[in-house]
């Protein structure tokens, strides 16, 4: 194995992208980029605001005063913690709407990039196998039926003691599937060299201990 390596985790909502790459950062040491919380920051900030999802001088003026960092696994919004703040439905229709844009990727892909540069990082979203990270040594590609993706976040969400309707949750996932795919900028789309892991009948662990096998094989 060598000493620095990037691992690329693709995929749509709910299919345990995040949970999966947090334990396999925490297994192989190494640090682990959350992509999808920075759009959800940025969404965060762009519906507090008021401001509409489009590509205006008043966006290009927040990208350039905007800071989004991450420490000890929370996200930091401008030197505000805002973990708590990114995981509602409202906020994944805004980071879905921000993301279509690609001022906003140009400009968080570049800094995603340059956290994968000087150290091994394990980093999961929507575009990384292609544009974030496409000589990334470790390439996988995420997914799970729709129906079974929706029921996980729909038990996450209670387990958080959140309110939650599997129907609607259900039609969320259907909706940002579609809005992900056919979007111009960086369609989520499976990469050529990218593995494809379908996680339906896996639990946690088995993609976890999958992926670490993988990437600590000699």
């Amino acid at each position: 194995m060598s000493d620095i390596f990037k691992i690329a985790i693709d995929g749509p909502g709910g299919a345990g992208k995040s949970t999966i790459a947090k334990m396999v950062a925490k297994r192989l040491g190494i640090d682990y980029i959350d992509t999808g919380a920075m759009y959800r920051a940025l969404g965060l900030k762009m519906m507090n605001l008021g401001m509409e999802m489009a590509d205006t001088p008043e966006l290009r003026k927040l990208l350039k005063e905007t800071e989004i960092d991450f420490a000890n696994g929370d996200i930091i919004l401008d030197g505000k913690v805002v973990s708590h703040l990114i995981r509602t439905p409202e906020v994944s229709m805004a980071a879905s709407g921000c993301s279509a844009l690609p001022i906003v990727r140009e400009t968080l892909v570049a800094a995603q990039q340059k956290m994968g540069q000087s150290k091994s990082v394990i980093m999961d979203g929507r575009d990384i196998c292609e544009v974030v990270f496409p000589d990334a040594k470790y390439k996988y590609f995420l997914t799970a039926d729709p129906k079974e993706r929706a029921m996980r976040r729909y038990k996450e969400m209670l387990q958080k003691g959140e309110e939650a309707d599997f129907e609607q949750v259900y039609k969320d996932i259907v909706q940002r599937d579609y809005n992900d795919s056919t979007r111009a900028a960086s369609p989520l789309k499976q990469a050529k060299d990218a593995e494809l892991l379908d996680t339906t009948d896996m639990t946690i662990d088995q993609v976890v201990d999958y992926i670490c096998d993988k990437v600590t094989e000699i």
